[in-house]
């Protein structure tokens, strides 16, 4: 019997996980299949995980949060967190909740950094941010939140003045604009502000150069895609999943 991988998420079919877990399961011949499971409510896992040959889960917006009261287990760093995207079928099918995406983003963010970036701007807050922030954190960078409805301790994006784009040297996109097909959406901050000290980091891969992308290379900042935080929190969860 083949093991069934997969992806839970909504609107999933432009997905990175398909393709890269689908490849690896061709170039290394092993008898496991990917499957996206598109869910239009997330009380839909209970009929995913009735099948016995599903061995493991990744899980995308909007249900990195909302799946955590459907598993049994959660590892304590994803509990730190409060968002899941690995699940671990167990044994006695049990459901253990992970979290790759912050190791992901901290592998990829290394090379990009430098001395004098010591404070990060975090745009949106949904469930992949909630991985950044602890990322950063590991990291020694201390960050703010920036959301459209601010709560207690976040900024607005109207309040992003040149004081405090000059002052946060790292920026990260984890909204969904911009992403195909809606390609010249954008994160609305001041960007005249940003300097060649900046980095500009977008969780988005789709496309590989996003109009928060371009429009920070023409301040001169480094910027990045979030292609190689994917590849290396899928192989995270492929580790997770097999020991």
């Amino acid at each position: 019997m083949k093991k069934i991988y997969g992806l839970l998420g909504r609107n999933i079919s432009y997905s990175f996980s398909k393709g890269y877990f689908s490849e690896k399961f061709n170039r290394e011949n092993s008898n496991c299949e990917y499957s996206n499971f598109d869910l239009t409510e997330i009380e839909e896992l209970k009929q995913v995980i009735n099948n016995s040959n599903i061995r493991g889960l990744n899980v995308t917006i909007p249900y990195k949060e909302a799946v955590i009261p459907y598993l049994d287990n959660l590892d304590p760093i994803a509990k730190k967190i409060g968002a899941v995207n690995v699940i671990k079928i167990e044994k006695d099918q049990s459901l253990t909740g992970y979290n790759s995406d912050y190791y992901g983003f901290i592998e990829s963010l290394k090379p990009l950094l430098s001395k004098t970036i010591k404070k990060a701007l975090i745009l949106g807050t949904g469930g992949a941010s909630k991985a950044i922030g602890y990322a950063l954190q590991k990291l020694g960078i201390s960050y703010t939140f920036v959301s459209r409805n601010p709560e207690f301790n976040e900024m607005g994006y109207n309040d992003l003045n040149e004081d405090i784009i000059r002052s946060h040297k790292l920026i990260i996109n984890c909204t969904p604009l911009g992403t195909h097909p809606n390609i010249d959406d954008y994160p609305d901050i001041p960007y005249e502000h940003l300097t060649e000290n900046h980095v500009l980091y977008d969780l988005i891969y789709n496309p590989d150069q996003t109009t928060f992308m371009k429009k920070g290379q023409k301040q001169g900042a480094r910027t990045s895609n979030g292609l190689q935080m994917l590849i290396l929190q899928a192989e995270k969860a492929w580790e997770i999943w097999n020991t």
